[in-house]
């Protein structure tokens, strides 16, 4: 047997310590691995974005609230299904938070059966959250090897220009715009035109 549960991670940032002990208590019942944190602060130094993991985090702490920690993660662009704990006056609160992403709040005190439904729907999404972001980041590493030029002679690729009026638009001769098409290829791993447009064009790809 896994000494590490199988269900995913929960975090929970709140700095009342009896919530916090009630949330681990209700979840690890459930099989699923709870890391608490009593601040924002806290959580995100110690936050690993590559983790497939949701986040419940109370609307009001001492110090950076959780409604400033929602809007830490939408810069980072991160993927982690938030959902708030709330008082019954902030509730006009937390439909804002929704506003930005949030999947859903709950109230004081929690409905155990209904918490726990939700976190089984925030780790279902955050399955396919935390793929795509994956994605979105390798194809941001691979796009980062590419010099300026290249990526210039990507995007003409991309726009479906040929090897000589690519050779036009940029000034620089056919031998150079191959040379240029040989190295993006490798850089990007491509092995066909198609996979090299997949990687360009990402989650496009097949609108395209």
């Amino acid at each position: 047997m896994s000494l590490i549960p199988k269900k995913g991670t929960v975090y929970v940032v709140d700095d009342d310590e009896a919530v916090r002990d009630s949330l681990q208590w209700l979840l690890e019942g459930k099989d699923y691995r709870v890391r608490c944190f009593d601040s924002a602060e806290t959580f995100l130094s110690r936050y690993d974005p590559r983790e497939v993991a949701c986040l419940i985090v109370d609307i009001r702490m001492g110090g950076m609230t959780g409604l400033e920690l929602q809007d830490r993660l939408v810069e980072r662009k991160s993927p982690l299904p938030i959902v708030f704990i709330t008082g019954h006056g902030d509730v006009p609160m937390a439909v804002d938070t929704m506003k930005k992403g949030a999947m859903d709040f709950i109230q004081k005190p929690f409905d155990e059966t209904a918490l726990v439904n939700l976190v089984e729907r925030m780790l279902a999404q955050a399955n396919t959250s935390f793929a795509e972001y994956q994605q979105a980041a390798s194809r941001d590493a691979l796009m980062s090897k590419l010099t300026t030029r290249e990526s210039q002679v990507l995007e003409r690729i991309v726009a479906g220009r040929l090897n000589k009026q690519i050779a036009d638009d940029l000034g620089i001769s056919i031998k150079t715009v191959e040379a240029h098409r040989a190295n993006i290829m490798e850089k990007l791993n491509a092995n066909t035109v198609a996979d090299l447009l997949k990687t360009a064009l990402g989650q496009n790809a097949a609108k395209a």
